[in-house]
């Protein structure tokens, strides 16, 4: 399954490169919410919340409410992922909440949240810098890799968002036989981003039973939808 993401950065969606340099912007909301309305599923990202400089909460209810959508974008708290529940996201998207500046899987948080809004709602995000999970707005980096997390946080997630940091925005691949290993480590949905330049990608990754995020190759039209 291809899940086309919007990435919100400043109030305008955009792409960026390793999550770092402006590629793409774009003002024309109501395009590309119905450009995407056809999909059962869609990524939104609060870029400015990850990178811990502010928010477009208003922009991400007005999209939930049009779009459905799994929201991630700075969530530290069972408090905020009600919020982003309640404003209309399907599900949740958790990254740096879960992992501790002393390279450890916060279970304790994963668990609370599970509890608290029900693991259905949860999708853990394993961003990967290097083959080390990257942190606050993938700024920082834990002395943790996928394969010791994602068995760990197995039972209070019902998806893994893997992101390839090191290919994000440069549409060059993504490595096939990576999600390949990750495949075997969860029984949850495993979705995957950070590269993905066509439907042939898109197609072997299906056959892994793998789903596929894409940005930059839908924005410039590389990959149609």
């Amino acid at each position: 399954m291809l899940i086309p993401s919007i990435d919100l950065l400043g109030g305008r969606i955009v792409q960026l490169v390793q999550g770092e340099k402006l590629r793409l912007a774009f003002d024309d909301f109501d395009y590309w919410i119905e450009k995407f309305s056809r999909f059962p599923l869609v990524q939104l990202i609060d870029l400015d919340a990850a990178m811990r400089q502010g928010d477009n909460s208003a922009l991400v209810a007005q999209i939930a409410k049009r779009l459905p959508v799994q929201a991630g974008g700075g969530i530290h708290s069972v408090e905020r992922a009600r919020q982003v529940l309640d404003a209309g996201a399907r599900r949740v998207i958790i990254g740096s909440a879960l992992f501790s500046a002393e390279g450890k899987v916060n279970t304790e948080f994963a668990s609370a949240l599970a509890e608290a809004v029900g693991a259905a709602q949860v999708v853990a995000g394993i961003d990967t810098k290097n083959g080390r999970i990257a942190v606050k707005g993938w700024k920082a980096q834990v002395e943790l890799t996928p394969d010791d997390a994602i068995p760990q946080l197995n039972p209070y997630a019902a998806a893994f968002l893997y992101t390839h940091v090191d290919g994000e925005g440069l549409m060059q691949g993504f490595p096939i036989h990576t999600a390949a290993r990750l495949r075997k480590l969860t029984d949850r949905q495993l979705i995957v981003a950070g590269g993905i330049r066509s439907q042939q990608e898109v197609d072997a990754l299906d056959a892994l039973g793998v789903d596929a995020v894409v940005g930059m190759a839908v924005y410039t039209e590389l990959l149609a939808v």
